[in-house]
């Protein structure tokens, strides 16, 4: 293990989950995102570039008009994410702001990265934004995504989102402190799996599905992100974002968590 690729990283992606943003209730976690904003603000300002890949847009938007979050249709997700993407960023905008940086909004949905011209309109966009020294917030278009058009999870728009701007690392924080052996919220015999050089075919079969009743991914989506990652040559960390310090801990090689490495 090269801890050297994580320690030098300039150009990070952190994805963060909507377990991690949100309460059980919907509503947005509001000292936790204040200090993921500061963490990710200082490691902005100490020369390092950050984009980040944001979730939450749905279960904002269900908890500020008092849906429930089972058996939602289409149409009443689509709707919540056009309120709770109001939220977000606007969320996002003020804090970033008191700590002197420039947020910019891209919503994404799954055809515009498959074709090659629009990709590469979303690259170039992205290089301008991070040369700029803005913060690019990211988020699927779930107001107008469709099954045929849906990444199916942000696990999967982070690691796309991470290719697109050709980044050093990839940091997934989640709900859990890594990729275990099984899943440690039913096994607590699971053990944390800290390194991992090679996804394998047993390795896969230890993913299960998605974590939350507000969440979309689950191990099985990460470690397809993981996949996507470590082919095109850039390491991804899987860490609990419950305390967002944890985010200097990894730039510095002493964190808990999971590291999918490449294998060059």
């Amino acid at each position: 293990m090269n801890i050297e690729k994580i320690t030098n990283a300039k150009l990070i992606v952190v994805k963060v989950g909507t377990s991690t943003l949100t309460y059980p209730s919907g509503y947005i976690n509001l000292r936790r995102v204040e200090g993921l904003v500061k963490c990710l603000s200082d490691l902005q300002n100490s020369g390092r570039r950050i984009v980040l890949v944001s979730s939450g847009a749905i279960s904002c938007g269900v908890g500020k008009i008092g849906l429930k979050h089972e058996g939602l249709t289409t149409e009443e997700k689509q709707a919540a994410a056009a309120v709770g993407q109001c939220e977000l960023i606007d969320m996002y905008n003020r804090l970033f702001a008191d700590y002197g940086h420039n947020v910019a909004q891209l919503l994404l949905t799954k055809d515009v990265t498959d074709n090659a011209t629009r990709r590469e309109h979303a690259e170039n966009t992205l290089r301008v934004l991070i040369d700029l020294g803005c913060i690019p917030v990211i988020n699927e278009n779930d107001t107008v995504s469709s099954y045929e058009i849906r990444y199916g999870s942000n696990d999967t728009l982070g690691a796309t989102v991470a290719m697109l701007c050709k980044a050093d690392l990839l940091i997934n924080l989640t709900d859990i402190d890594g990729f275990y052996t099984d899943n440690p919220k039913t096994n607590p015999n699971a053990m944390l799996i800290p390194y991992v050089p090679k996804i394998t075919a047993e390795l896969e079969a230890k993913a299960g599905g998605a974590g939350t009743a507000r969440g979309t991914g689950g191990m099985a989506a990460k470690l397809e992100a993981a996949k996507m990652c470590t082919a095109n040559g850039i390491p991804m960390i899987i860490a609990n974002g419950g305390n967002p310090d944890i985010l200097y801990d990894i730039v510095e090689g002493t964190y808990r968590g999971t590291l999918f490495d490449t294998e060059d």
